[in-house]
């Protein structure tokens, strides 16, 4: 088993929080974390059909018979019970009593901001980091940890990568996504999904996808929230302030996992992605998610975003620390050029950005800093946050 990076913070919250609620995709580890983290704790889980159907019928017997501490698992298929937990967890008066996980972020969160409100934290585990899988070992160059991504599982029993994506792709993903919304044509999504994969890094074009699909944009709409909202996907919105410069202003389109990227892309091997177009769009990908994942370990407030002007000024992830802004150029090369730098330089010169810190994520290691830019090889870049 591999020690999680948001064992500590969920300790933490416990503590200091009647209830403690975890998202995230599924499969990425949430019922093992709270297992490990909590192993006195009972533990119930809401995808068998008569727990379920206990906790609908009877919220308070289920109580009765199940009291806290508990761990509710996949709790968004009864959120009828989250009410009962507030009262539950009001008459106790104590912290650390119900810990929930979830991986479907839209009828929990409705029923946690209707319920719950200041009476949860709420903690987002997405897979496997980089730096966890060091901790046991585990270390692969850039195609192969592309290739493999972050599920636990793939790890834990030596699965097929490629194998264990397509799988879970046909069962968790298509069943969360026939309980949400009734698609009539399954077929097409599945060509939107592949084409969204293919289009991964880049800026959200509902319009295209649209016409290559053949639905209307609303439709595309509504998919793409709906792989948002099952943990598939997220989107890295662009910053706009007040500057005087006409800014991008939609969203670019990630993946959770990257290995998931590569399977609905047909790719199955590191000589097969070393040649693909899209390498650089997925070491992207990757390295968004681990200095995303490094934030989110720790519970940290930090936005993301992108920048980019429509006369083509792009610096690919930026955020902020205190008071100071951070920008992230991303490459895959092995070797640092120049050329790497010129958008950092030039976004510093712009109001508010003066005293931008500069970094670097590329596949090499041999340059450390580069004339005032902190290098990093990918497999640091949670330390980038």
């Amino acid at each position: 088993m591999i020690q999680r990076d948001l064992a500590d913070t969920l300790k933490q919250m416990a503590a200091v929080y009647p209830v403690v609620t975890v998202i995230g995709p599924r499969q990425s580890g949430k019922t093992t974390l709270a297992k490990n983290a909590f192993p006195d704790y009972a533990y119930v889980n809401l995808e068998r059909q008569e727990t379920r159907q206990f906790a609908k019928e009877d919220p308070k017997g289920f109580f009765e018979s199940n009291p806290p501490p508990l761990i509710i698992d996949e709790v968004q298929r009864c959120p009828e019970l989250l009410s009962e937990v507030q009262v539950v967890s009001d008459a106790l008066g104590k912290n650390g009593m119900f810990i929930l996980t979830g991986s479907q972020q839209l009828p929990l969160m409705e029923g946690v901001t209707q319920s719950l409100a200041g009476r949860t934290a709420l903690l987002t585990l997405l897979p496997l980091s980089l730096r966890e899988l060091s901790r046991v070992g585990v270390s692969k160059g850039r195609d192969e940890a592309l290739l493999w991504g972050g599920m636990p599982r793939i790890y834990d029993n030596a699965i097929e990568p490629g194998i264990y994506c397509r799988d879970y792709f046909r069962t968790y993903v298509e069943r969360d996504i026939r309980s949400l919304m009734k698609i009539k044509d399954f077929d097409k999504f599945e060509i939107f999904v592949k084409l969204l994969a293919g289009r991964v890094g880049q800026i959200f074009n509902a319009s295209a996808l649209a016409g290559d699909v053949g639905v209307t944009n609303k439709t595309i709409v509504e998919w793409v929230n709906l792989l948002e909202v099952t943990n598939i996907i997220f989107k890295l919105r662009p910053w706009y302030g007040n500057l005087g410069k006409r800014l991008v202003k939609s969203p670019k389109i990630y993946f959770t996992d990257t290995g998931l990227v590569a399977m609905l892309l047909g790719i199955e091997t590191k000589e097969q992605l070393s040649r693909d177009p899209l390498v650089g769009n997925l070491f992207e990908n990757m390295v968004v998610l681990e200095i995303m994942k490094s934030a989110l370990n720790k519970n940290a407030m930090t936005e993301f975003f992108y920048f980019r002007t429509e006369t083509g000024l792009e610096v690919d992830l930026l955020f902020k620390q205190g008071t100071a802004w951070n920008g992230v150029e991303i490459k895959s090369a092995a070797t640092v050029n120049s050329d790497f730098f010129k958008n950092m330089e030039k976004l510093s010169k712009l109001p508010g950005f003066e005293t931008l810190s500069k970094h670097l994520v590329y596949s090499g290691e041999n340059i450390k800093s580069y004339k005032g830019v902190r290098c990093w090889n990918f497999r640091d870049a949670g330390d980038v946050c």
